[in-house]
């Protein structure tokens, strides 16, 4: 997994409230198991017509808002059923940050173990970057996870909270395995004494 290290980004107003899983990544498109490759059937029923043509007014079809890396969205997003598929896609797209007022559970952690950083604001914080996000794609926020800032195109700084523990992941790139993969000589060591101990195992 990468490093989450500090980015200016176009950011994507999407105001829809109870943007659940399955409106990120429809089911028929959850027959893979690689993380790559989503991205294009991200959204897919909002931004595609049924004979696969794009529809104009869906905002990351918009000119401005093709190389969006930041999304600013309504309450509950993520909610739905609990496939890691959506966080991929969203990845696989190049969404880094996702901005709510909340997040369903399990797509919050599933954000990330996959690299993405799902930020937790109150509404009047939630509106301010969604009206900045509006402005298109000259109106670029930062974000700043080591100092945990959101800092908007005309230089209003908002301040967010993250636990310790996943912001370590985040900005070492961390995943489960990684973790896993930190305390592999404790893991040899036990391997190898139990080896020794139980030779018959």
């Amino acid at each position: 997994m990468e490093k989450f290290e500090k980015f200016s980004g176009i950011a994507a107003p999407m105001p829809l409230v109870n943007i659940d899983t399955d409106m990120i990544i429809p089911k028929i498109f959850l027959k893979t198991i690689k993380r790559s490759g989503l991205g294009v059937n991200l959204f897919d029923e909002m931004r595609y017509e049924r004979d696969g043509s794009e529809k104009p007014d869906f905002v990351l079809n918009k000119p401005a808002y093709r190389d969006a890396s930041i999304l600013i969205a309504g309450d509950n997003f993520g909610c739905g059923s609990s496939r890691e598929h959506a966080p991929w896609a969203l990845a696989d797209f190049g969404i880094k940050v996702v901005v709510s007022t909340s997040f369903a559970d399990i797509f919050f952690n599933n954000c990330f173990k996959n690299g993405m950083l799902p930020i937790v604001l109150p509404q009047d914080q939630v509106d301010l970057l969604m009206k900045d996000a509006e402005k298109g794609a000259n109106a670029r926020q930062e974000v700043d996870l080591e100092a945990q800032t959101i800092t908007t195109s005309d230089g209003t700084v908002i301040t967010f909270d993250v636990d310790p523990f996943r912001k370590h992941c985040l900005l070492e790139g961390l995943d489960d395995i990684g973790l896993t993969l930190e305390k592999s000589a404790a893991i040899d060591t036990f391997e190898s004494q139990a080896a020794q101990s139980r030779p018959w195992v």
